[in-house]
């Protein structure tokens, strides 16, 4: 076995590892240990079988295999950078609406205080011989 072949295993293997160990603890969600699992899976094979990447280059007309690859890895982070956008814009508009919800109800809880206190606070009266 080639030190590429032994590299690309056990740098699998060990995103693989890593991943289960997540998603036990619950760090991570399922939706992306998902994407995660098929990045393995996908560097796994590759270095299992370095044949497929030569041979889809060729399909698409690439002459470089490893420019393919570059170019894939690209689109991943690319598409993971996009749907993290996403969800933090989502969130932030969560957050705003939120925020605005509370500001609303400590408002209206200020206003009821008020309205069920006694006409202002009491006044201190002296005492005789004070």
């Amino acid at each position: 076995m080639s030190s590429t072949v032994i590299l690309g295993i056990a740098g699998s293997a060990t995103v693989l590892v890593a991943l289960f160990e997540l998603m036990r603890r619950h760090r991570l969600r399922e939706k992306y240990a998902v994407l995660w699992f098929f990045v393995a899976l996908g560097v796994l094979l590759l270095a299992v079988f370095p044949g497929l990447l030569t041979g889809a280059a060729d399909l698409v007309g690439v002459e470089v295999p490893v420019n393919l690859l570059f170019f894939l890895a690209s689109l991943v982070l690319l598409v993971l950078t996009l749907q993290h956008s996403h969800e933090l814009g989502r969130l932030e508009e969560k957050t705003r609406t939120l925020a605005e919800e509370v500001a609303l109800l400590r408002l209206d809880l200020q206003r009821r205080e008020r309205r069920d206190r006694p006409d202002g606070p009491a006044e201190h009266t002296p005492r005789d011989g004070s």
